[in-house]
């Protein structure tokens, strides 16, 4: 019993000891909302302009195909009513049909040439918005890293990241720092004068309806 009295009190001051330094080796950590950041960066809007600008060009080079298939159409369909006029001789339909045949053909190439066009352009512009953005997020990756050495952060979590099921990875924090503000102010420290403030993320345009190809539904 006395022995047990004796230790009693030694195992009672190693447990203050490893207390104490416990709350010495206290965990640094800050928090970071990355999408905030992406949104807020000068350079993701300058990005997200000149997609729009290119987006716009590919945009205008479809419709200027569309419009010659849309001609086509109308000549078509012009000469399906002298096909179908009783009154008009045999030799002079037999020439209009040639005519109809071959210009029925065109339009269905011209318009498979622009659905190949579409598709060809939309996915390298896509493409290319991909890695810009990629460039963009390691730039803020880095920074962030930058940050956490500078101010001797143990760990840095991104209050933005969903799990699989929509559900916030980081749920609670104790006595964490949150270093947006911080970051974003370095960030655009260099963004020009006109520079606005959030840009929300590209919106994919729905692909432009082909019409029908030329001639159908009025030829055989």
């Amino acid at each position: 019993m006395s022995i047990i009295r004796r230790i009693t009190p030694l195992l009672l001051a190693l447990g203050l000891l490893g207390t104490a330094a416990a709350q010495e080796a206290k965990l640094k950590i800050a928090t970071v909302d990355m999408q905030e950041l992406f949104k807020q960066y000068h350079r993701t809007e300058e990005a997200q302009k000149q997609i729009n600008v290119e987006r716009a060009r590919i945009q205008k080079e479809n419709n200027e195909r569309l419009a010659r298939i849309r001609e086509l159409d109308t000549e078509l369909q012009n000469m399906r009513k002298m096909l179908d006029d009783p009154s008009i001789a045999d030799s002079k339909k037999q020439e209009v049909y040639r005519d109809w045949t071959m210009k029925q053909n065109e339009g269905i190439a011209l318009d498979r040439e622009r659905r190949e066009f579409l598709q060809r352009r939309n996915q390298a512009l896509n493409e290319k918005m991909v890695q810009r953005m990629k460039g963009i997020l390691e730039e803020i990756r880095k920074l962030v890293e930058e940050e956490a050495k500078k101010e001797d952060y143990d760990y840095v979590f991104d209050k933005s990241g969903l799990s699989t099921s929509q559900v916030p990875f980081l749920l609670y924090t104790k006595d964490a720092t949150d270093i947006t503000a911080v970051l974003l102010e370095d960030l655009n420290k260099d963004a020009p004068a006109d520079s606005g403030a959030a840009v929300e993320p590209p919106v994919e345009e729905a692909p432009t309806e082909a019409p029908a190809a030329p001639g159908e539904g009025g030829a055989e």
